[in-house]
């Protein structure tokens, strides 16, 4: 018997898939709308035409300048809308089998807008907002907002850990290193219709940026207020919904904002989100009728409900990761971080435990996501290649190099090893994840690892603290360019959790942004994941994303993009 089948024996009773990615930190507040037991999202009675999901427990945030994770992302989206926003195409997701259609880029908040190239070299976006677009309290929205808006999300005042989102607008850099002030930013308002974006270069994804929440805009006067997105007395966004209960910990509901200009296609009457992290629980609410949509259900429950067709599984860009923290022994030694990447058996994670079409990572940006020639050519990945292939014989030889580099590092055998802790949040997918890790890594390398789990808000603040020796991540792309997976390890950034530091990656990744040659900056790209991946080893990819989820057969209208956002503004029963 090979060693692969052995260790396979040895962690047949693990079992379950990984889902919710994000990282940063996460607050919480005790405040609760009044009455809300009394509203039909607690219990009463429900009309027709009202939904409810879960995505997760608590939210990190629902200010758009300080989430970042898919789950409080999900619910921004439909409470605020940037100059472009996803819409419906109108044509069936692959996979979804008709319960939910793709998400295509259109306007939001601008109507229209020009790109203009100076003399200088850098490219002035010029945005038109559109005529009647309101706040939910009823005062015009403006393009004076939208400046304000942005130099919040860059000022170190803010410290959203998203401010790199701007760092191709003009002056975005120094701001965020504090060495210039936020009214220096190349943003701009000429009049109360017309916002300015200019940009050192021109980007490619740029217009996804503009749909993403942190470059979603809030109104200066509200967001003085510390404590405003906990109560609908302060909370004031400019979507297709408004906050209507917010229950800590219990629930998030809203209802359509009768001042958002396109609120006649606005079908449901209310969208509540489920604060729920107890796999059997959600499935539960889910079969009772209680729950319209999940993504979380019990692993032992994933086969028959994939076999059933109950279980839809479409695209998702994103990847599973384990992060060391490089700054604290052990794993500040790069050969300790690679023996421990190696040992990992990927095929039997996916095949045995995840069961849901995941794909092995050979790499960290994940297959789907474009390299120079776009939609038109060949992936990142693919281009890229792997770092450690999938086969018996591949793993194999991961596991005798492991070892090796183990020894190397001064522990043969796993001599004198520290016992390390794993860390990852409370979900039972992420545990049986955690358990096969920690099998792994003892019987290939002969090392001791425990395991702890954190509800969700306080995990997220550990990690971003570095506070951990190993821990669960995940990332999924916030525009469709390998930018948005490697520029967050760059030093000192707000979403670096694995506290990784190098001067030769910074360069690559400032190259990179600076340069307009397509090729080009794909290679500097490639010479990045080369060195944070294949080389320091800062970060240990599991597998590639695909999006798992039910909905009650009743429901039409949803629509979603692999960025991992469902929309349910259209969504209808009968």
């Amino acid at each position: 018997m090979n060693k692969r089948k052995a260790l396979s024996l040895l962690l047949a009773g693990t079992m379950v898939a990984g889902l919710l990615a994000g990282c940063g930190n996460g607050t919480q507040n005790n405040n609760e709308t009044p009455d809300a037991q009394n509203s039909p999202a607690a219990g009463g009675e429900t009309k027709a035409n009202e939904l409810t999901v879960n995505f997760a427990s608590e939210p990190e945030s629902l200010d758009p300048a300080r989430n970042t994770t898919v789950d409080g992302a999900v619910m921004i989206q439909h409470l605020f809308e940037g100059l472009m926003r996803w819409e419906d195409s109108g044509k069936e997701t692959a996979g979804s089998n008709g319960t939910c259609n793709d998400a295509v880029l259109g306007y939001g908040q601008a109507e229209s807008h020009e790109v203009t190239t100076n003399d200088d070299g850098t490219v002035t976006y010029t945005f038109h907002l559109r005529d009647g677009i309101k706040w939910s309290d009823g005062k015009d929205v403006t393009a004076q907002d939208f400046v304000y808006s942005w130099q919040r999300v860059v000022s170190p005042d803010t410290a959203s850990d998203y401010s790199n989102m701007l760092s191709g607008v003009v002056n975005a850099n120094a701001i965020i290193n504090g060495e210039m002030d936020p009214s220096e930013l190349g943003v701009s308002a000429p009049d109360d219709k017309t916002f300015e974006v200019t940009l050192v270069n021109d980007l490619p994804y740029f217009l996804e940026i503009c749909a993403f929440p942190t470059c979603m805009p809030v109104r200066e006067d509200v967001v003085s207020d510390t404590q405003w997105t906990y109560s609908p007395d302060t909370f004031v966004s400019n979507g297709p919904f408004k906050l209507d209960i917010r229950e800590t910990n219990n629930q998030i509901s809203m209802v359509p904002n009768e001042n958002y200009y396109n609120v006649d296609q606005v079908s449901l009457e209310r969208l509540t989100f489920k604060l729920m992290d107890n796999d059997n629980a959600i499935l539960n609410g889910f079969k009772s009728g209680d729950l319209d949509y999940i993504q979380s259900m019990p692993v032992d429950e994933v086969a028959g409900l994939i076999a059933s067709g109950d279980l839809k599984i479409v695209d998702q860009i994103g990847t599973y990761y384990v992060c060391f923290n490089t700054e604290k022994a052990p794993f500040n030694d790069p050969l300790v971080r690679e023996a421990f990447t190696l040992a990992i058996d990927r095929t039997y994670i996916v095949e045995q435990i995840a069961q849901s079409g995941q794909v092995e990572a050979g790499g960290y940006v994940p297959a789907g996501v474009y390299d120079a020639e776009g939609a038109t050519g060949e992936d990142f990945r693919t281009v890229g290649g792997n770092y450690y292939g999938p086969t018996d014989a591949d793993y194999e030889a991961n596991c005798e190099r492991a070892r090796e580099l183990l020894a190397e590092a001064g522990y043969p055998n796993g001599e004198g090893f520290p016992v390390v802790e794993y860390l990852y949040n409370t979900s039972d997918s992420h545990k049986a994840i955690a358990e096969a890790l920690q099998n792994m890594w003892k019987t290939v390398l002969g090392v001791d690892v425990t395991l702890n789990n954190q509800e969700w808000n306080a995990f997220l603040q550990v990690r971003k603290d570095g506070d951990y020796a190993i821990c669960r991540n995940a990332w999924v792309a916030d525009y469709n360019d390998p930018m948005s997976f490697l520029d967050m390890w760059m030093t000192g950034g707000g979403n670096n959790d694995a506290q990784y530091s190098n001067p030769e990656y910074d360069k690559l990744i400032e190259q990179a942004r600076t340069e307009t040659d397509p090729a080009k900056r794909m290679e500097l790209l490639h010479q990045a994941e080369n060195l944070v991946v294949g080389t320091d080893y800062a970060i240990c990819p599991i597998y590639f994303y695909t999006q798992k989820y039910m909905l009650a057969d009743d429901i039409q209208g949803m629509y979603y993009t692999p960025l991992g956002y469902f929309f349910f503004d259209k969504c209808t029963r009968g």
